[in-house]
């Protein structure tokens, strides 16, 4: 895989209707997978070495992002999401890789502003259930 370009990573929420909208004006985003590990050792594992459950503990993903807050029909849906404190579908396009979509909920949504800048946002999403992957 060649390199891509940070811009061309997507990240879409869902617009109530079954559709998705591009979330506008993101700067930098990430999405991060974690696993918690279950240690099962014991007083007869080899060598006093931990184990490991295989296919054991709670898997979750997490989205990021912040950016140039820009009024758009996304930046309502957020906010619309977040304070209504219901689940949303979200997807993340991640270019030469494939897509990833699940239901989401935003833990935090901020908005700042510096006296001679701009208005920005960040934005922080957890998963709420099991997140698909779809290889391009």
């Amino acid at each position: 895989m060649t390199a891509q370009k940070g811009k061309d990573l997507l990240i879409r929420a869902g617009n109530g209707a079954g559709g998705f909208v591009a979330v506008a004006g993101l700067r930098a985003r990430q999405v991060a997978f974690n696993a918690e590990a279950v240690d099962v050792t014991n007083a007869d594992s080899v060598g006093r070495w931990r184990e490991l459950l295989a296919g054991a503990g709670v898997r979750r993903a997490a989205i990021s992002g912040s950016g140039v807050f820009r009024d758009e029909a996304s930046d309502l849906r957020l906010r619309q999401v977040f304070f209504d404190g219901v689940m949303e579908t979200f997807q993340v396009v991640v270019p030469a890789f494939g897509t990833l979509e699940g239901p989401f909920q935003i833990t935090a949504l901020e908005y700042r502003g510096d006296h001679a800048g701009e208005v920005t946002f960040d934005m922080s999403l957890e998963s709420a259930g099991a997140v698909a992957f779809t290889a391009l």
